[in-house]
């Protein structure tokens, strides 16, 4: 029977999980989204709630930080923890990741999933917003040439391109 036996152990002795763990969480807390495994996934999705249960507090904050120091190294990471995530989780229960199915890895076939805090969701442009960009990117490359001196990808000049041409006319 598996009587109080909570976790997967992945393969890894107890240091090595507990460092993965630590790491895989100060990664999805820098950048709010990561590609992992999903079993490791489901292990990081309890871990981090609760670092972020500890960011929400509001009664002992300095203990509530210490706490979180313990686990998560990086004082930036903490620093946005503390400020932005706890501050947008506030009024939320609970809940705070979304793990997303990705399906096998091509490799081994390991099944891969995205794991995200909630309101960091990717949002698409508009069709507007894609034909200005569209615009300022066709338009600056066009600048940046002309401030070379006209240079294309060969790095030669125009007269080096005229050259080119009247040498294999015959010219």
């Amino acid at each position: 029977m598996r009587h109080r036996v909570a976790h997967r152990k992945l393969g890894r002795v107890t240091a090595h999980r507990i460092a993965l763990l630590r790491n895989l969480a100060t990664a999805l807390f820098e950048r709010e989204r990561i590609r992992t495994t999903l079993i490791k996934a489901k292990e990081l999705r309890p871990y981090a709630e609760r670092l972020i249960t500890l960011a929400k507090r509001d009664d002992d904050r300095l203990h509530a930080r210490r706490l979180v120091l313990r686990d998560i190294r990086d004082p930036g990471v903490v620093t946005k923890l503390f400020d932005s995530l706890g501050a947008r989780y506030a009024t939320r229960p609970g809940g705070y990741t979304r793990i997303l199915r990705l399906g096998p890895r091509k490799g081994d076939g390991t099944e891969m999933a995205i794991v995200e805090l909630l309101g960091s969701e990717y949002q698409p442009k508009k069709k507007d917003e894609k034909v200005k960009d569209k615009s300022r990117k066709a338009a600056a490359p066009a600048k940046d040439a002309k401030a070379r001196g006209g240079e294309g990808r060969t790095g030669k000049g125009t007269k080096g391109r005229k050259e080119g041409v009247e040498k294999a006319e015959g010219v």
